[in-house]
């Protein structure tokens, strides 16, 4: 079933589903209905031969130079191919697919007096897969994404080159194994709706919020796991411990950690092997539940500009054009800086947590690096070592991207939000915490085979019976990498928690 754009309520999921499954899209009657009103709009304003922004003037700061009639569609083909300038490795096919969806939805409000045939062909390029090659670097994030979006637009006049059919061909034969053209042209104001907006950064940030989701339910089953393989103390998850310091985030948390250990047999009370639980352990809650509550606004902030026109100058009729700044990225800028931050610490207590469970003085009597013939066998040593790795390259792209700014168009643009790079820097953090949450879980499965068996939670029992049949447990040393990406896998994919909360009921 196909999802129907009206340019007001995209939400995360229908997102997901176009930009990663590729689900079918449409435009609704109602914002058909706009966008042609607004086109109408742009014609009248031609036609009366006022000078107005974006529409028959230069841009930036040569927006004081006005463009003759019969120079408006080369003004916006030279827009495109002039600021076609990213450099870098090409985004994923979903970050631009997403980009697409992004863009067609903003235009779809009505506020951009684009045509309706140039919105159809970004449709028809989401409908058949075929997907622009951008470069993924290039944006300084006001203005809009203006350097990636300009490849992405390009692309619509036969230029460049396309992912079609799992191959990288030129675009014009891409659009012909379908039975499409490249558009003919683009009339005034067209190449300046296609590239002043913030597509490129939401839609990599909101694919990196997307899986920082799934991650921070597989990050509570990880700290469950490993709760009961270090016989941790329940007593710290106590309802009235939390109601006390009413965090929406910290409750939920905790909330999730019962659920999961319900019933088990693994946990201890305070003095029964120790009076308190190290941090890791007895404020998982408190450190998984600042960043639940910071993942709950980056969404917010992400849904709301989809449903943003996010261009420059916005057409409300003939007569009232404004300039404004609603390209610029500074709200996502700092959201993307908030999620790389976020998820580098459920990173961070992962590691310490995965530390605790092979090191032998911290790890309550399991063997040393949770194999049995320590010495001859190295076991999940560098299990942690690589899981150290990654939380120590978090830190460094955890450095916010949205307190730095260079003025560019000759000082016309004094102030930039750099959103893209906080994007890029986000969904590299939580690619990176993925994997280091999937290695405690793996750790903890290893852990909880050397204990007496006893009776696991309602929600652990089902995790590990599930994840034991991704992995093994490890006699002998292996080559430990396919395991890792086994449950990297099914973090991602969110297989893992479907199969928890089908049997418990949905985690917060």
């Amino acid at each position: 079933m196909a999802v129907i754009l009206t340019g007001n309520d995209l939400d995360l999921k229908n997102f997901i589903a176009v930009a990663r499954y590729c689900e079918k899209v449409s435009l609704s009657d109602e914002a058909t209905h706009r966008v042609e009103t607004a086109r109408q709009h742009v014609k009248k304003i031609i036609a009366s031969g006022k000078t107005v922004y974006g529409i028959n003037t230069g841009f930036g700061k040569l927006s004081n130079v006005a463009i003759s009639y019969d120079k408006l569609e080369e003004l916006q083909e030279n827009l495109l191919k002039s600021h076609a300038c990213g450099v870098g490795e090409p985004l994923s096919a979903e970050a631009v697919r997403g980009a697409i969806l992004l863009r067609v939805n903003a235009l779809a409000k009505g506020y951009s007096g684009i045509r309706l045939c140039v919105i159809k062909q970004l449709i028809d390029y989401l409908n058949y897969d075929i997907t622009p090659v951008v470069p993924s670097k290039g944006s300084l994030g006001a203005s809009g994404d203006l350097a990636p979006l300009a490849h992405m637009a390009l692309t619509l006049l036969g230029e460049g080159e396309v992912y079609f059919q799992n191959s990288r061909v030129r675009t014009k034969e891409a659009l012909a194994a379908v039975g499409l053209k490249p558009l003919y042209g683009l009339e005034a104001k067209e190449g300046l709706s296609l590239i002043n907006g913030t597509q490129i950064m939401t839609s990599v940030g909101a694919l990196a919020i997307y899986d920082a989701l799934n991650l921070i339910k597989a990050a509570d089953v990880a700290g469950a796991l490993s709760l009961e393989a270090l016989l941790g103390i329940k007593d710290a998850f106590d309802s009235e411990v939390h109601s006390v310091r009413p965090h929406a985030g910290q409750i939920a948390t905790a909330r999730n950690i019962r659920r999961l250990t319900e019933g088990s047999e693994y946990l201890s009370a305070p003095g029964e092997f120790r009076v308190q639980d190290g941090y890791s352990l007895r404020c998982l809650a408190q450190v998984h539940g600042a960043s639940r509550d910071t993942l709950a606004y980056i969404r917010q902030t992400v849904e709301t500009e989809f449903n943003a026109a996010t261009d420059n100058p916005l057409i409300f009729s003939e007569d009232t054009v404004i300039s404004g700044g609603n390209f610029h990225g500074q709200p996502l800028a700092l959201a993307f800086d908030f999620l790389k931050i976020a998820t580098a610490e459920l990173a961070n207590i992962s590691e310490r947590r995965l530390e605790r469970l092979v090191n032998p003085f911290l790890n309550e009597g399991l063997p040393a690096f949770l194999v049995a013939r320590p010495g001859l066998n190295s076991g999940f040593m560098i299990v942690q070592y690589s899981a150290a790795s990654l939380v120590s390259e978090n830190k460094g792209l955890a450095h916010p991207a949205s307190v730095d700014s260079i003025p560019s168009s000759a000082g016309q643009e004094d102030h930039v939000s750099m959103g893209t790079i906080a994007a890029r820097g986000a969904a590299a953090i939580v690619e990176n915490s993925i994997n280091v949450i999937a290695m405690e879980l793996f750790a903890a499965l290893q852990a909880l085979y050397f204990r007496a068996p006893k009776k696991r939670g309602a929600g652990t029992e089902v995790a590990y019976q599930y994840l034991r049949k991704q992995v093994p447990f490890i006699k002998n040393d292996e080559i430990m990498h396919p395991y890792i990406e086994r449950i990297t896998r099914v973090i991602k994919s969110g297989e893992l928690i479907q199969f928890v909360e089908k049997i418990i009921g949905e985690l917060e």
